[in-house]
């Protein structure tokens, strides 16, 4: 018996039905410009229907790859069902009773999860639950200040924290986010980010986080005493700031310099963190390289795929400010907390995804080394393409003129063309697109993506 090769099926393609945006998405856009804050920014006529998986379609019926995952937010797609299942399970039986009055299992569960994903052999850590990044940063920020006695939080430029009043202080990314808005947190400095592709400090992309360490030191010595600082909060892998990631040896000697001093090392996992990188946590990245254990992490956005929820985890020794010292109302919702464990589920593999491995974490290690292999591929054929950085599906792309300066407009058109392709995106840095798609994007799909951009970059050309 002779058995026929079965015919190769095509990757699945985004399918544009209107231009864009089309009449009943042109409509909802002109409501929303007439009803809701002027502070919302709208960098595409895109208005989302339903979705599923990897793909997102408008009200017009056009439907869309996604590759930034609503700001790295949507970890397991859109309507998962193991996550959709869970949500409509707790919310049959309560929807909020208030964390900070009465405990419940699930967010219970979620606390033992993720701290099993942080905690070493002799370390007990806690969890507070926010609904926000935001909410995160300003606990981290609140409990550094009450355990140290001490006053001053260093942050770094680049970083982007939130944007309620202490976090958009710590915030350095852009002048928009403070404008007309102060006064702001005091007693917070701001210090360079080591990026290898433009070094700060007059350093060398091999130098440049031992640079950002002596000017540390250097501000202890003349600006600010290190006995007053109370804690130094960093993106292990910076988000907005350009999708940077430092050099190797910089966070284990930024811990050490930390440890030196008595100060708390804050790290903001709120984009990087969730499986993002390959790894749970970004700054695990790190540890072969040294001791890079925080004091403090912030996690929200893909904490539970799309659900508002956040996480600000602390050393048990470092947890000490009393009851009723900090609480939220809707913090740890219920709903949420179970959409977050069921997205721990499929994070590590105890719920698989089809066509993504063992979990999405290593599905994010492959798909992420895969991408990251054709866009440096692509380097070589589109000199505009002057960095191409990243781990697992955290990845930016800076473009830049020939000169080697940071090319805004270059990109801004790129963007462009990538959505009116059918390619879901988002900027990030002064010239970076940042790749951030959901964690279940398969090759196939990538392949889909990264053909849309050949497109685009060939045209540029």
């Amino acid at each position: 018996m002779t058995t026929l090769p079965q015919p190769k099926t095509q990757p699945r393609q985004p399918v544009l039905k209107t231009s864009l945006p089309g009449p009943n998405s042109a409509d909802i856009i002109a409501r929303d410009a007439a009803e809701l804050s002027t502070s919302y920014m709208r960098p595409y006529p895109f208005v989302p229907d339903h979705g599923e998986g990897v793909w997102l379609t408008d009200a017009d019926g056009n439907t869309m790859l996604d590759f930034f995952a609503g700001i790295a937010v949507s970890t397991t797609g859109h309507a998962h069902p193991h996550v959709v299942q869970a949500i409509a399970a707790q919310a049959a039986k309560f929807m909020h009773v208030c964390l900070t009055d009465y405990p419940q299992e699930v967010t219970t569960v979620l606390a033992e999860r993720l701290l099993a994903h942080i905690e070493q052999p002799g370390q007990k850590w806690r969890a507070f639950f926010g609904n926000s990044g935001a909410e995160a940063v300003e606990a981290a920020v609140k409990l550094a200040r009450h355990h140290t006695g001490r006053t001053h939080i260093i942050s770094t430029l680049g970083s982007f924290h939130g944007r309620t009043y202490g976090a958009i202080t710590l915030t350095g990314s852009k002048t928009k986010y403070k404008r007309g808005f102060g006064p702001l947190l005091p007693n917070v400095s701001h210090v360079p980010y080591p990026n290898p592709f433009r070094p700060p400090l007059g350093s060398t992309p091999e130098s440049c986080g031992d640079a950002v360490l002596a000017h540390i030191e250097l501000l202890f010595q003349t600006v600010i005493p290190a006995d007053e600082v109370a804690a130094i909060i960093i993106e292990p892998m910076q988000g907005e700031g350009g999708y940077i990631v430092p050099p190797a040896s910089f966070l284990p000697k930024l811990r050490e310099l930390c440890d030196r001093h008595g100060i708390l090392l804050i790290f903001d996992e709120v984009q990087s963190g969730m499986g993002r990188t390959g790894k749970m946590f970004a700054f695990q990245q790190f540890e072969q390289y040294g001791n890079v254990q925080p004091d403090i992490v912030t996690v929200a956005k893909g904490i539970a795929s799309g659900m508002p929820i956040s996480a600000m985890l602390a050393r048990e020794s470092v947890m000490t400010w009393p009851q009723g010292s900090h609480g939220s109302t809707f913090g740890g919702n219920p709903v949420a907390a179970a959409a977050a464990v069921a997205t721990l589920d499929l994070l590590e593999g105890v719920v698989k995804h089809p066509g993504c491995g063992e979990s999405l974490l290593a599905n994010a290690r492959e798909v992420g080394t895969y991408i990251l292999a054709e866009l440096r591929a692509m380097q070589s054929e589109f000199a505009f393409l002057g960095d191409v950085r990243g781990e697992g599906l955290f990845i930016g792309m800076e473009f830049v003129k020939e000169d080697g300066a940071p090319d805004g407009k270059l990109r801004d058109t790129a963007s462009q063309e990538m959505f009116r392709r059918g390619l879901l995106n988002l900027d990030c840095g002064e010239s970076v697109i940042r790749i951030s798609p959901p964690l279940i994007l398969t090759k196939e799909d990538a392949e889909t993506g990264l053909e849309i951009m050949r497109e685009v970059f060939r045209a540029l050309s």
